[in-house]
Protein backbone atom coordinates (compact mmCIF):
# COMPACT_ATOMS: atom_id res chain seq x y z
CA UNK A 1 0.00 0.00 0.00
CA UNK A 2 0.90 3.64 -1.17
CA UNK A 3 2.38 5.50 1.97
CA UNK A 4 0.78 8.65 2.64
CA UNK A 5 1.62 11.98 3.49
CA UNK A 6 0.22 13.69 6.16
CA UNK A 7 -0.52 17.15 7.68
CA UNK A 8 0.09 18.13 11.16
CA UNK A 9 -1.45 21.37 12.51
CA UNK A 10 1.00 22.24 15.76
CA UNK A 11 -0.72 25.41 17.74
CA UNK A 12 -0.64 27.38 20.47
CA UNK A 13 -3.35 30.43 21.72
CA UNK A 14 -4.19 31.95 24.82
CA UNK A 15 -5.62 30.45 28.25
CA UNK A 16 -8.24 33.24 28.19
CA UNK A 17 -9.23 33.26 24.50
CA UNK A 18 -11.92 30.47 25.32
CA UNK A 19 -14.37 31.77 22.32
CA UNK A 20 -11.18 31.15 19.71
CA UNK A 21 -10.81 27.80 21.01
CA UNK A 22 -14.34 26.55 20.73
CA UNK A 23 -14.60 27.96 17.23
CA UNK A 24 -11.12 26.36 16.74
CA UNK A 25 -12.24 22.88 17.41
CA UNK A 26 -15.81 23.49 15.72
CA UNK A 27 -13.63 24.09 12.39
CA UNK A 28 -11.51 21.33 13.04
CA UNK A 29 -14.05 18.95 13.73
CA UNK A 30 -15.79 20.34 10.40
CA UNK A 31 -12.54 19.55 8.37
CA UNK A 32 -12.74 15.88 9.86
CA UNK A 33 -9.39 16.44 11.28
CA UNK A 34 -8.01 14.07 13.76
CA UNK A 35 -6.40 14.89 17.54
CA UNK A 36 -2.96 13.72 17.93
CA UNK A 37 -1.81 15.33 21.10
CA UNK A 38 -3.52 18.23 22.99
CA UNK A 39 -2.50 20.88 20.40
CA UNK A 40 -1.43 18.94 17.23
CA UNK A 41 -4.40 17.98 14.89
CA UNK A 42 -4.29 15.45 11.83
CA UNK A 43 -5.80 15.41 8.08
CA UNK A 44 -4.67 13.73 5.03
CA UNK A 45 -2.28 15.37 2.54
CA UNK A 46 -3.70 17.09 -0.70
CA UNK A 47 -4.54 20.03 -1.66
CA UNK A 48 -7.93 21.05 0.06
CA UNK A 49 -6.74 20.11 3.47
CA UNK A 50 -3.53 22.17 2.62
CA UNK A 51 -5.54 25.19 2.13
CA UNK A 52 -7.98 24.87 5.39
CA UNK A 53 -5.17 24.78 7.72
CA UNK A 54 -3.09 27.15 6.48
CA UNK A 55 -6.69 29.17 6.93
CA UNK A 56 -6.87 27.70 10.51
CA UNK A 57 -3.20 28.70 11.16
CA UNK A 58 -3.99 32.37 10.07
CA UNK A 59 -7.03 32.17 12.40
CA UNK A 60 -5.06 31.16 15.80
CA UNK A 61 -1.88 33.97 14.59
CA UNK A 62 -4.92 36.53 14.59
CA UNK A 63 -6.10 35.14 17.57
CA UNK A 64 -3.23 36.23 19.13
CA UNK A 65 -1.72 32.22 19.08
CA UNK A 66 0.94 30.78 17.30
CA UNK A 67 1.01 27.88 14.57
CA UNK A 68 2.84 25.69 12.51
CA UNK A 69 1.62 23.34 9.41
CA UNK A 70 3.76 19.99 9.06
CA UNK A 71 4.07 17.95 6.14
CA UNK A 72 5.26 14.63 6.95
CA UNK A 73 5.24 11.12 5.62
CA UNK A 74 6.58 9.03 9.19
CA UNK A 75 4.66 10.08 12.23
CA UNK A 76 6.91 8.05 15.23
CA UNK A 77 5.21 5.16 17.09
CA UNK A 78 2.33 4.97 14.60
CA UNK A 79 2.00 3.31 11.04
CA UNK A 80 0.20 4.75 8.37
CA UNK A 81 -2.80 1.90 9.36
CA UNK A 82 -2.73 2.89 12.71
CA UNK A 83 -3.65 6.84 11.93
CA UNK A 84 -5.79 5.89 9.19
CA UNK A 85 -7.80 3.83 12.13
CA UNK A 86 -7.71 7.04 14.27
CA UNK A 87 -9.84 8.48 11.10
CA UNK A 88 -12.15 5.76 10.73
CA UNK A 89 -13.00 5.17 14.50
CA UNK A 90 -13.98 9.19 14.64
CA UNK A 91 -16.27 8.44 11.74
CA UNK A 92 -17.62 5.76 13.14
CA UNK A 93 -18.89 6.91 16.59
CA UNK A 94 -20.66 9.65 14.59
CA UNK A 95 -22.19 7.63 11.87
CA UNK A 96 -23.13 5.08 14.85
CA UNK A 97 -24.80 8.43 16.76
CA UNK A 98 -27.12 9.03 13.94
CA UNK A 99 -27.80 5.55 13.58
CA UNK A 100 -29.16 5.42 17.21
CA UNK A 101 -31.05 8.72 16.93
CA UNK A 102 -32.35 6.60 13.86
CA UNK A 103 -33.21 3.74 15.61
CA UNK A 104 -34.67 5.66 18.83
CA UNK A 105 -37.02 7.76 16.63
CA UNK A 106 -38.48 4.40 14.70
CA UNK A 107 -39.38 2.58 17.73
CA UNK A 108 -40.48 5.82 19.50
CA UNK A 109 -42.86 7.54 16.30
CA UNK A 110 -45.53 6.50 14.29
CA UNK A 111 -44.70 6.49 10.63
CA UNK A 112 -45.43 9.88 10.04
CA UNK A 113 -43.84 13.52 8.96
CA UNK A 114 -42.09 13.55 12.42
CA UNK A 115 -40.36 10.41 11.07
CA UNK A 116 -39.56 11.55 7.59
CA UNK A 117 -37.89 14.71 9.05
CA UNK A 118 -35.68 12.33 11.25
CA UNK A 119 -34.88 10.52 8.27
CA UNK A 120 -33.88 13.38 6.00
CA UNK A 121 -31.92 14.74 8.23
CA UNK A 122 -30.00 11.90 9.58
CA UNK A 123 -29.51 11.66 4.79
CA UNK A 124 -27.92 15.32 5.53
CA UNK A 125 -26.21 14.26 8.35
CA UNK A 126 -24.47 11.06 6.39
CA UNK A 127 -23.53 13.23 3.65
CA UNK A 128 -22.03 15.73 5.53
CA UNK A 129 -20.21 12.81 7.47
CA UNK A 130 -19.31 11.42 4.19
CA UNK A 131 -17.00 14.14 2.83
CA UNK A 132 -15.05 13.91 5.91
CA UNK A 133 -14.80 10.25 5.89
CA UNK A 134 -11.65 9.98 4.02
CA UNK A 135 -10.78 6.51 4.36
CA UNK A 136 -14.23 4.87 4.13
CA UNK A 137 -15.37 3.71 7.82
CA UNK A 138 -17.64 0.47 7.77
CA UNK A 139 -20.51 2.31 10.08
CA UNK A 140 -20.81 4.62 7.03
CA UNK A 141 -22.49 1.77 4.67
CA UNK A 142 -24.23 0.81 8.01
CA UNK A 143 -26.05 3.73 8.56
CA UNK A 144 -27.00 4.14 4.71
CA UNK A 145 -28.79 0.26 5.00
CA UNK A 146 -30.45 1.49 7.84
CA UNK A 147 -32.12 4.45 6.15
CA UNK A 148 -32.48 2.39 3.28
CA UNK A 149 -34.88 0.28 5.38
CA UNK A 150 -35.89 3.40 7.02
CA UNK A 151 -36.99 4.82 3.91
CA UNK A 152 -38.40 1.04 2.62
CA UNK A 153 -40.74 0.92 5.81
CA UNK A 154 -43.17 4.35 4.73
CA UNK A 155 -44.02 2.99 1.06
CA UNK A 156 -47.11 2.01 1.14
CA UNK A 157 -47.74 -2.04 0.95
CA UNK A 158 -49.12 -1.80 -2.13
CA UNK A 159 -45.66 -0.30 -3.85
CA UNK A 160 -43.49 -3.70 -2.73
CA UNK A 161 -43.31 -5.85 -5.21
CA UNK A 162 -42.20 -9.46 -4.22
CA UNK A 163 -38.96 -10.57 -6.16
CA UNK A 164 -38.82 -14.02 -8.04
CA UNK A 165 -37.56 -17.02 -6.75
CA UNK A 166 -33.71 -17.21 -7.57
CA UNK A 167 -32.53 -20.61 -8.37
CA UNK A 168 -29.02 -21.79 -6.62
CA UNK A 169 -28.12 -23.14 -10.32
CA UNK A 170 -27.57 -20.16 -11.88
CA UNK A 171 -24.99 -18.76 -9.51
CA UNK A 172 -22.11 -21.48 -9.36
CA UNK A 173 -18.78 -20.19 -9.43
CA UNK A 174 -18.87 -16.84 -9.12
CA UNK A 175 -16.98 -14.11 -7.23
CA UNK A 176 -19.26 -12.37 -4.51
CA UNK A 177 -18.48 -9.24 -3.38
CA UNK A 178 -19.21 -7.63 0.57
CA UNK A 179 -17.78 -4.45 2.38
CA UNK A 180 -14.52 -4.54 4.06
CA UNK A 181 -14.41 -5.52 8.25
CA UNK A 182 -17.13 -8.38 7.54
CA UNK A 183 -19.67 -9.21 10.72
CA UNK A 184 -22.17 -11.27 11.66
CA UNK A 185 -24.60 -10.44 8.84
CA UNK A 186 -21.54 -10.64 6.49
CA UNK A 187 -20.04 -13.39 7.27
CA UNK A 188 -23.13 -15.44 8.11
CA UNK A 189 -24.33 -14.56 4.33
CA UNK A 190 -20.97 -15.60 3.39
CA UNK A 191 -21.60 -19.23 4.90
CA UNK A 192 -25.36 -19.20 3.73
CA UNK A 193 -23.52 -18.71 0.36
CA UNK A 194 -20.74 -20.98 0.26
CA UNK A 195 -23.31 -23.74 1.80
CA UNK A 196 -26.65 -23.95 -0.26
CA UNK A 197 -26.27 -21.64 -2.94
CA UNK A 198 -22.39 -21.30 -4.50
CA UNK A 199 -20.28 -23.63 -3.25
CA UNK A 200 -17.72 -22.58 -5.37
CA UNK A 201 -17.85 -19.22 -4.19
CA UNK A 202 -14.69 -16.80 -3.94
CA UNK A 203 -15.56 -13.61 -1.75
CA UNK A 204 -13.56 -10.27 -2.23
CA UNK A 205 -13.78 -7.26 -0.18
CA UNK A 206 -14.35 -3.56 -1.00
CA UNK A 207 -16.55 -0.55 -0.24
CA UNK A 208 -17.67 0.01 -4.01
CA UNK A 209 -19.22 -2.66 -6.19
CA UNK A 210 -18.20 -0.39 -9.12
CA UNK A 211 -14.84 -1.51 -8.67
CA UNK A 212 -15.41 -5.12 -8.96
CA UNK A 213 -17.97 -5.44 -11.97
CA UNK A 214 -17.52 -9.18 -12.24
CA UNK A 215 -18.92 -9.56 -8.77
CA UNK A 216 -22.31 -10.29 -7.16
CA UNK A 217 -21.96 -7.46 -4.01
CA UNK A 218 -23.97 -8.71 -0.85
CA UNK A 219 -24.75 -6.79 2.00
CA UNK A 220 -24.06 -3.46 0.47
CA UNK A 221 -26.41 -0.29 0.63
CA UNK A 222 -28.64 -0.37 -2.77
CA UNK A 223 -27.74 -3.82 -3.88
CA UNK A 224 -30.24 -7.02 -4.50
CA UNK A 225 -28.70 -9.13 -1.40
CA UNK A 226 -28.90 -6.88 1.49
CA UNK A 227 -31.54 -5.54 4.04
CA UNK A 228 -34.49 -5.37 2.41
CA UNK A 229 -38.08 -4.19 4.72
CA UNK A 230 -37.23 -5.39 7.79
CA UNK A 231 -35.14 -8.38 6.82
CA UNK A 232 -30.93 -8.36 7.20
CA UNK A 233 -29.42 -9.77 4.50
CA UNK A 234 -28.79 -13.12 5.39
CA UNK A 235 -32.67 -13.60 5.78
CA UNK A 236 -33.29 -12.01 2.34
CA UNK A 237 -30.70 -14.95 0.64
CA UNK A 238 -33.42 -17.88 2.58
CA UNK A 239 -35.98 -15.67 1.24
CA UNK A 240 -34.80 -14.87 -2.48
CA UNK A 241 -33.22 -18.61 -3.01
CA UNK A 242 -35.99 -20.43 -1.49
CA UNK A 243 -33.78 -21.89 0.93
CA UNK A 244 -36.83 -23.68 3.73
CA UNK A 245 -33.92 -25.65 5.55
CA UNK A 246 -35.44 -25.30 9.49
CA UNK A 247 -32.12 -24.87 11.29
CA UNK A 248 -30.96 -22.17 8.72
CA UNK A 249 -34.00 -20.20 9.46
CA UNK A 250 -33.36 -20.24 13.23
CA UNK A 251 -29.96 -18.81 11.79
CA UNK A 252 -31.64 -16.38 10.18
CA UNK A 253 -33.17 -15.01 12.89
CA UNK A 254 -30.15 -15.15 15.55
CA UNK A 255 -28.33 -13.31 12.77
CA UNK A 256 -30.90 -11.12 12.54
CA UNK A 257 -31.41 -10.14 16.27
CA UNK A 258 -27.55 -9.67 16.17
CA UNK A 259 -27.39 -7.54 13.74
CA UNK A 260 -30.56 -5.35 13.91
CA UNK A 261 -29.88 -5.41 17.79
CA UNK A 262 -34.30 -4.80 17.67
CA UNK A 263 -34.74 -8.50 19.59
CA UNK A 264 -37.34 -9.35 17.38
CA UNK A 265 -37.16 -13.24 17.69
CA UNK A 266 -35.24 -12.84 21.29
CA UNK A 267 -32.29 -14.85 20.20
CA UNK A 268 -28.66 -14.28 21.78
CA UNK A 269 -26.50 -17.30 20.15
CA UNK A 270 -25.00 -14.59 17.32
CA UNK A 271 -23.69 -12.26 19.70
CA UNK A 272 -21.05 -14.96 20.63
CA UNK A 273 -20.16 -15.23 17.68
CA UNK A 274 -19.77 -11.52 16.84
CA UNK A 275 -17.56 -11.24 19.71
CA UNK A 276 -15.11 -14.11 18.00
CA UNK A 277 -15.10 -11.73 14.89
CA UNK A 278 -14.45 -8.85 16.72
CA UNK A 279 -11.43 -10.63 18.46
CA UNK A 280 -10.18 -11.92 14.98
CA UNK A 281 -10.37 -8.46 13.63
CA UNK A 282 -8.17 -7.54 16.68
CA UNK A 283 -5.70 -10.03 16.17
CA UNK A 284 -5.10 -8.23 12.60
CA UNK A 285 -6.57 -11.39 10.91
CA UNK A 286 -7.49 -10.32 7.34
CA UNK A 287 -11.06 -9.87 5.85
CA UNK A 288 -10.52 -13.18 4.13
CA UNK A 289 -9.49 -15.13 7.37
CA UNK A 290 -12.42 -13.81 9.21
CA UNK A 291 -14.53 -14.92 6.68
CA UNK A 292 -13.01 -18.27 6.60
CA UNK A 293 -12.66 -19.18 10.32
CA UNK A 294 -16.63 -17.43 10.76
CA UNK A 295 -17.94 -19.77 8.48
CA UNK A 296 -16.62 -22.35 10.03
CA UNK A 297 -18.04 -20.80 13.40
CA UNK A 298 -21.64 -21.08 11.64
CA UNK A 299 -21.35 -24.26 10.23
CA UNK A 300 -20.83 -25.64 13.60
CA UNK A 301 -23.33 -23.71 14.26
CA UNK A 302 -25.60 -25.21 11.82
CA UNK A 303 -25.06 -28.46 13.00
CA UNK A 304 -25.55 -27.82 16.61
CA UNK A 305 -29.35 -27.17 15.26
CA UNK A 306 -29.88 -30.19 13.42
CA UNK A 307 -31.90 -32.00 16.05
Amino acid sequence: MERISWLVLLYALPVKRTTARVNLWRRLQKFGAVQLKTSAWILPDNAIQFERFQWLAGQIKEDGGDATLLRVREIEGLTDEDVRSLFNRARDEEYQECAAELRQSLSKFKLDAAVISQIDKIERRLKEIREIDYFHASKGDDLEMLLQKARCSLEPKSKKNTPPLLKPADYTAKQWLTRPKPGIDRVGSAWLIRRFIDPKAKFFFGPKPSKFPNAIPFDMANVEFSHHEDRCTFETLLARFGITDLACKKMGQMVHDTDLEDDKFHTVECFGIQRILEGYARRGFTDEDIVSHGIECFEALYHSLQD
